[in-house]
């Protein structure tokens, strides 16, 4: 008799508010198998893996581990199966230590119930983390940690829990080149393990790199499942959009005249000596390893955490920026890499967070208000029931759309964007990779810190490297390579 699969999904229905975000979902898993689930913003990749996770309840359809009918109340109940999730957004515990939060929920007792072995669980989350190879240190604070570290350690977390079922989704987000390869050795030892590993990621060199098996969802419904052998990135992304992929050309014009100019910017233990300009129509790329200082120097032109010396320029006048709201007002706008903390107030509506800083102070215009917010949906394609939808319940990529349609309602001269596309679906990154271009051959000077070679190359006029605080080369991404950017950012 056939051993079952180790995690079938047959018929599954969910919706929210009316609106259906499975339609009769379909998946097997495999033990020891790499099984890739794929589709655009919207496709119903992240509701379906909250199902397993415990996290949402369906509607109908049957959920079986083993071939065993499954029903979850809640995480802890799929976590008692074996079904681990590792989210996309990430939820730890900040005043919490790394190896408390790494062991909450299997907190090792000594002599009494209640009584927590904290040196045992110190020593578990050492061991954890070296098999990752990651030197976070046990006793540290959670909340201190970079949004790369506690992504590390959400990891983590769920191979503790030595789980039969691993849902990733978009684990090497926040991840650096040494980190991802890292991740990927484990995910080998899990197979071999047996370990069945449901991954989700938008980055096609990974995808083909690890999977086994790709699922492709579309509008909620299954489309197809193959062998990742019998699939290349051309068919994939038709299978997800429905259509064959569209290449955009637009032009390259001359940049015009100095927006932004940065002199011997310095920020301690951070980023020094610090120089560039920024021309208008240009798209200035960043590129770096984790902690070579980049989202910090955006931070400081914005005025989030102000640079200790050093001189800001806009339109050829010195500027001092100590808050967001001087940046604002000077002309620059900020898209952040962690959208949950400083992208947008989730139980607002979209409506709400896409005016919440292009509106003025006082009384709304509310016909105005609806009105704007209807646009900028259109613009950016943002799939939503209505404006007055809370933003939380959107997808990551959709709220990655508010949040970049936001910036560009304040009509910005200057638009820094940290990450633009983490998170965002094959299909929604062509439209922003598209819409950053027209933004900049409009006049916009744009400012793209990204951790995506391929689209650095892909959008920027000129590029910067970076590497531990300090800027190492200035290169043309016309002629330059990936091995190129990636020498002048590693440690020497």
């Amino acid at each position: 008799m056939p051993t079952p699969p180790i995690l079938e999904v047959n018929q599954l229905t969910k919706s929210f508010a009316g609106v259906r975000a499975l339609v009769d979902a379909k998946l097997v898993v495999e033990a020891g198998k790499v099984h890739v689930v794929m589709g655009e913003n919207g496709a119903g990749k992240s509701t379906l893996m909250k199902v397993l996770a415990g996290l949402h309840t369906p509607d109908s359809g049957q959920i079986l581990v083993q071939g065993e009918p499954l029903h979850l109340r809640n995480p802890h109940d799929a976590l008692r199966r074996g079904i681990a999730m590792i989210h996309q957004e990430l939820m730890p515990f900040l005043d919490l230590s790394v190896a408390e939060n790494i062991g909450i929920g299997r907190e090792p007792c000594r002599w009494f119930p209640g009584w927590i072995d904290r040196a045992a669980m110190h020593r578990e989350a050492e061991t954890l983390l070296a098999r990752l190879g990651v030197p976070i240190d046990p006793a540290r604070r959670m909340g201190d940690l970079s949004v790369a570290e506690m992504q590390t350690v959400e990891i983590v977390k769920a191979l503790g829990h030595k789980a039969s079922v691993i849902i990733m989704d978009e684990p090497t987000t926040a991840l650096s080149a040494r980190e991802v390869t890292a991740l990927f050795q484990v995910i080998e030892d899990l197979k071999k393990a047996g370990v069945a590993i449901i991954y989700i990621s938008h980055k096609m060199a990974e995808i083909f790199r690890v999977a086994d098996t790709i699922t492709v969802m579309r509008d909620g419904r299954h489309i197809t499942t193959r062998p990742a052998w019998l699939l290349d990135e051309s068919e994939l992304i038709r299978l997800m959009v429905g259509r064959d992929p569209v290449e955009r050309a637009i032009k390259k014009p001359t940049p015009g005249e100095t927006a932004l100019e940065v002199r011997d910017l310095e920020s301690s233990g951070k980023f020094h000596n610090i120089s560039f300009t920024l021309k208008r129509g240009e798209i200035l790329g960043i590129a770096g390893l984790m902690g070579a200082g980049r989202t910090e120097l955006a931070h400081a032109i914005y005025g989030l955490e102000p640079a200790d010396s050093g001189e800001i320029r806009i339109h050829g006048k010195p500027t001092h920026i100590p808050t967001p709201a001087v940046a604002l007002a000077a002309g620059i706008a900020l898209v952040g890499e962690d959208r949950k903390r400083h992208g947008f107030v989730p139980k607002m509506s979209v409506r709400e967070n896409l005016t919440l800083s292009s509106m003025k102070r006082g009384w709304i215009h509310q016909r105005a208000e609806r009105a704007l917010a209807d646009e900028q949906i259109r613009a950016f394609d943002i799939k939503v029931s209505s404006h007055d939808q809370p933003v939380e319940k959107l997808s990551g990529g959709n709220q990655q759309k508010v949040v970049i349609a936001k910036a560009v309602l304040t009509n910005p001269d200057i638009l820094i964007l940290d990450e633009p596309t983490r998170g965002i679906d094959i299909g929604a990154k062509g439209e922003i990779h598209a819409l950053i271009t027209r933004l900049a051959r409009s006049g916009m000077a744009v400012l793209l810190i990204s951790s995506e070679l391929p689209e650095l190359l892909a959008l920027s006029d000129r590029l910067l490297v970076m590497r531990e605080g300090e800027l190492t080369a200035e290169l043309d991404p016309l002629h330059t390579t990936e091995e190129e950017i990636l020498r002048h950012a590693m440690p020497v």
